[in-house]
């Protein structure tokens, strides 16, 4: 179950309320980030992830950093349509996050740990930190399974997310990579458009040859 509306998620930490209802309004003008991940590590995560929900209907929201079964099921109940993890899920947590039609995105670093996540059929995995390797890393990985789909988090950038996504990577998480903190920070509108125009810059330069994921 993969409930992505595209292949891009921007992940959000640490930022409150009025500082990421500015940044959903530039997103507004995407054309390539259409999921936002808010990290439960945030002040008032649940608050702002239903805040998001109701006021972007078009946005796929999600949680982050969900380690914990009680934090699973709380951020289903804000309905959320995907949850990420630093590390590893349990089978019962995969399970109960598919039973409720949520897609469940665990972290895993190793080979091992990424083919243990995918027998428990995980719907994508967190390759994370992804910068630890190489971005070919990903292609590695799937030359024995080839069905398995994974997202690189962890020092992808404007600048080198077209390597990742050549590196066989289907899926791409960042933070930093895309706006600058201080522009976040400072609600800084005409800097945010600035640093999305020049991340989709980027991607227009790669999707030229290739077909975008929906």
């Amino acid at each position: 179950m993969i409930n992505l509306k595209s292949n891009i998620v921007l992940i959000l930490r640490g930022y409150h309320l009025e500082q990421v209802l500015t940044l959903m309004d530039v997103l507004n003008d995407s054309r390539y980030i259409k999921n936002v991940e808010i990290t439960l590590n945030s002040e008032g995560a649940i608050s702002i992830i239903k805040e998001i929900i109701q006021r972007y209907p078009t946005l796929c929201v999600g949680a982050g950093t969900v380690i914990t079964f009680e934090q699973l099921k709380e951020v289903i109940d804000a309905k959320v349509k995907f949850v990420l993890s630093p590390s590893g899920y349990s089978p019962e947590m995969i399970d109960y996050a598919l039973k409720h039609n949520v897609t469940v995105v665990p972290g895993a670093l190793t080979p091992t740990e990424i083919y243990k996540q995918h027998v428990l059929k995980a719907s994508i995995i967190k390759v994370f930190p992804a910068n630890e390797y190489s971005c070919n890393y990903a292609k590695k990985l799937k030359e024995p399974v080839e069905d398995l789909k994974l997202m690189a988090v962890g020092g992808v950038t404007a600048d080198n997310v077209i390597n990742y996504l050549k590196g066989g990577y289907q899926y791409i998480g960042t933070a930093g990579g895309i706006f600058k903190k201080e522009h976040i920070l400072h609600q800084d509108v005409e800097k945010l458009k600035q640093d999305l125009d020049y991340f989709e810059a980027k991607l227009d330069e790669y999707y030229k040859n290739e077909r975008p994921i929906q």
